[in-house]
């Protein structure tokens, strides 16, 4: 019980935090908006500073599981197909899942106040893709999939422009459509320039 209870209690800072920031989000706000005392979130989260940090590592966690990280490596696709099928999988998880997109915005918004939003932000937007593509291309260059070059550099080519449009689905929601197209089309053009077959 006091599990779920918790995982409310993230959920619903996790929609405070993305609207408000953790300057503007107000814990008596959070626990009106989960119908409980302010004294039973502290039961919980003794501090916000002690929720909002709870909250950034089970955001992590989350996204890690779902998209792939360190500690939840993706395989190497077995086709050039399969790199634009898997991409997809991801730009779609990446802008249609709620807490993701919250998140993503939480951190936008955070990332000059606080160091650890600051780490987060640096390690979803541009290092952590980069080291899971890094792995991806030295798996599919192994397969003789794409072209030996440095797979760093391809990685950082891919994943660069397709994370810029997911920045503009946050900020132009009604382009998203036109995003994923565009997603699509360049990760078909990627494989054009690089595959081998």
């Amino acid at each position: 019980m006091a599990k779920d209870t918790k995982e409310r209690i993230l959920l619903a800072a996790l929609d405070l935090f993305s609207q408000k920031g953790y300057t503007g989000a107000n814990l008596r706000e959070l626990a009106a908006s989960l119908k409980m005392g302010k004294s039973s979130l502290y039961r919980h989260f003794e501090s916000k500073e002690e929720l909002w940090k709870a909250l950034l590592d089970r955001m992590t966690a989350y996204y890690g599981e779902r998209f792939g990280s360190a500690g939840h490596l993706l395989q190497a696709p077995d086709s050039l197909e399969d790199l634009v099928s898997m991409t997809m999988r991801m730009v779609d998880l990446t802008i249609r899942d709620e807490r993701i997109v919250k998140t993503r915005k939480m951190l936008m918004l955070e990332q000059f106040r606080d160091a650890r939003a600051r780490e987060r932000a640096t390690e979803h937007f541009l290092t952590g893709l980069t080291e899971l593509f890094t792995r991806i291309f030295s798996g599919m260059m192994e397969k003789g999939l794409i072209k030996k070059e440095d797979p760093a550099m391809l990685a950082f080519a891919y994943t660069t422009p397709i994370s810029a449009l997911v920045h503009l689905c946050d900020r132009e929601p009604e382009k998203t459509e036109e995003a994923i197209a565009r997603a699509e089309a360049f990760s078909r053009h990627f494989i054009k320039t690089y595959g081998k077959g």
